[in-house]
């Protein structure tokens, strides 16, 4: 008697085009993406499991699916994941690592456009009727940006600063040259000679707070900050200490320590641009995320080699 098709879980929606692709290949799709109800009742036929951001995928969700082999993260990051608890049961976990590079960095490249141009002030007073011409902001043209973190994301900003004019420098511990010519520096020296500093790295507990009232002390009086990564990466209390007192001349925000963030001072600061985490929500990267999963998917079943698993954690870490 043959085996029953695996089960295909979807916690979270992904791109309709993508599901059709993956409900064409022997396996059964169940769509649990309403919610925590409908998620709990499919979890015990699960062998795969897809999910986006919203879905946390802990230790208890992992001990309630007793056929999970395999978890497909529709996105780049995977702290929603509990990896060690992934790996105590072989559990494997893939990604989409280049799904949301372009759409990311060219948020990035908005935001620094925004920022040096001062363009949200003269947004929010045209569009309250206040009709102010004077002279502001200036060009990109000239400016240096330094990068913590120099990944696949932060390359691809700097590809697209570089007809600008912009000087492009990095920190990244984990880099040791850079294809493109960039400058690899130490933190402290990125953080005094930028004019814009661009936040591109993981979130890890010891880089928590990374940006904090030292280095933003550290930073040139004037200059701006990008946040598209995580937000554990910012001490929020001491970006508006620093935001009050002209240290900084403003950031652009597309993630919080808290999501949606609480913080009203933050909030409401005029020289603040916000975003609701939509970095990779484009068209193109969730239709990219998707058909990269589902390809990822497709060779499990098959089981040929897979392409984008994500290593588990070293032990003690």
């Amino acid at each position: 008697m043959p085996a029953p098709p695996r089960t295909i879980v979807l916690a979270d929606p992904i791109d309709p085009a993508a599901l059709d692709i993956l409900r064409n290949e022997d396996c059964r799709v169940v769509d649990a993406s309403a919610g925590a109800a409908a998620l709990s009742g499919a979890l015990s036929t699960a062998w795969a499991l897809v999910v986006r951001s919203r879905t946390k995928v802990n230790a208890d969700l992992i001990a309630r699916a007793p056929h999970l082999e395999l978890i497909a993260r529709a996105g780049v990051g995977v702290d929603n994941v509990d990896l060690a608890a992934a790996a105590a049961r072989n559990i494997r976990v893939v990604n989409a690592p280049a799904a949301a590079s372009a759409s990311v960095a060219e948020l990035t490249v908005a935001f620094a456009l925004m920022l040096v141009r001062e363009l949200w002030p003269s947004i929010s007073g045209a569009k309250a009727g206040r009709w102010e011409r004077g002279t502001r902001g200036g060009e990109l043209a000239g400016r240096a940006i330094g990068f913590v973190g120099y990944g696949r994301i932060a390359r691809e900003v700097a590809r697209r600063l570089a007809p600008f004019g912009v000087r492009a420098a990095a920190y990244d511990p984990f880099v040791s040259r850079t294809e493109d010519g960039t400058a690899l520096v130490a933190l402290d020296e990125l953080l005094a000679r930028s004019d814009i500093v661009s936040l591109h790295a993981a979130a890890t507990s010891e880089n928590r707070h990374l940006i904090n009232a030292s280095a933003l002390a550290r930073m040139k009086q004037g200059a701006f900050l990008i946040n598209v990564a995580r937000g554990s990466l910012v001490d929020e209390a001491a970006l508006v200490t620093a935001l009050n007192s002209g240290q900084l001349g403003g950031a652009a925000l597309d993630v919080y320590e808290v999501e949606p963030p609480m913080n009203r001072e933050l909030i409401e600061h005029p020289k603040v641009i916000m975003t609701p985490h939509v970095g990779a929500s484009t068209r193109e990267a969730q239709q990219r995320a998707g058909r990269q999963v589902v390809e990822e998917i497709r060779r499990a079943l098959r089981g040929e080699a897979l392409t984008a698993l994500v290593p588990p954690p070293e032990r003690g870490a």
